[in-house]
């Protein structure tokens, strides 16, 4: 719901302006390729501290030792947090050779 502007504010419309509209869809999807490595990087943390709790409930549910446990807890903690940076690195080197596949293939 749009409402009233105030009547001393100067009314712009950009939709008659084109290169303004390529300027502001490079800037919104600038910060939308920001935000989504934020999100897959906080995704990984959350999945990391996870994965490591369900080792370490598991191993004290079954009554292990706790050296064991925690080694055990820690030990899948770092690899779910490199197999996750991984992921995200593979994944942005996946779209930059996209991008310059596509690059190559506009001459």
């Amino acid at each position: 719901m749009f409402r009233k502007p105030h009547p001393d504010q100067i009314m712009f419309d950009w939709s008659k302006d084109a290169q303004m509209e390529r300027i502001i869809a490079a800037r919104v999807a600038i910060r939308a390729e920001r935000e989504a490595i934020r999100w897959r990087f906080r995704l990984i943390c959350v999945e990391t501290v996870m994965m490591g709790a369900l080792v370490a409930a598991a191993g004290i549910a079954l009554d292990q030792p706790t050296q064991r446990v925690l080694h055990a807890a820690i030990g899948v903690s770092l690899a779910c947090l490199v197999s996750g940076l991984l992921l995200i690195a593979l994944s942005a080197a996946g779209g930059l050779l996209v991008t310059h596949y596509r690059r190559w293939r506009a001459r």
